[in-house]
């Protein structure tokens, strides 16, 4: 099955997107609503119009038209990350960030490694969380220019979170736009985020992405 809307189903992940920051780093996303725990070929699955369990089924959303899930390749997986492509990842994507606990890192990294990724703190700031994924791009992602556009409060899982707005150049020397709306819940991290080429389909999947934050939902607060 390839992607809905416009047909890329051999790409690989691109560095230059979040999907590719954490494929540089070992890992892809699992797909936790749709069985998990799936190792193998590079493939897509449909996300059909309907709420959906994303991440480690923590949350759900609903989004307004089919977007693609994009499955492990033969790394193991972070069930606590999931991402979505709707053109193809190395044009845009939408990734989740469900339930990141105290003292973990968004991407498998070893110690030994010179340039760390910092790990997340359940008492980190807005502009710290910010940073922290700005060093995702940064260390990871391949970007060699990274710009913050804003950080502000905004509403999220009927709590105050807020929206983290930046562009960065890649390797491939292609502007991208991203938006990321998040919080800290229970002492842990929840994060919808958009990462898009700033031409044409960041303005065209943005509406999506709103739609997909106002309809996230908890299932559950995890003691």
């Amino acid at each position: 099955m390839g992607p809905a809307d416009g047909g890329m189903r051999g790409d690989r992940v691109s560095r230059t997107r979040f999907v590719a920051v954490l494929a540089a780093a070992g890992v892809l996303t699992a797909c936790s609503s749709a069985g998990g725990d799936d190792y193998g070929l590079s493939d897509y699955s449909l996300v059909r119009v309907q709420r959906v369990q994303v991440g480690d089924g923590s949350m759900t959303v609903a989004p307004v038209r089919p977007w693609n899930r994009h499955h492990a390749v033969m790394f193991e997986d972070i069930r606590d990350v999931e991402d979505w492509t709707l053109n193809g990842p190395l044009l845009d994507g939408m990734s989740f960030v469900t339930g990141l606990r105290n003292g973990k890192s968004l991407i498998r990294q070893r110690r030994t490694t010179s340039q760390q990724v910092p790990i997340f703190r359940s008492n980190m700031t807005p502009p710290e969380i910010a940073a922290m994924l700005e060093s995702l791009y940064r260390v990871r992602g391949g970007a060699v220019d990274f710009r913050t556009l804003s950080i502000q409060p905004r509403p999220f899982l009927g709590t105050t979170g807020f929206q983290f707005d930046y562009e960065h150049l890649d390797g491939d020397e292609l502007w991208r736009r991203g938006r990321a709306v998040g919080a800290v819940v229970n002492g842990e991290l929840y994060l919808v985020l958009l990462d898009a080429a700033k031409l044409h389909y960041y303005e065209m999947t943005l509406p999506d992405f709103e739609a997909v934050v106002t309809s996230a939902q908890l299932k559950a607060i995890r003691s």
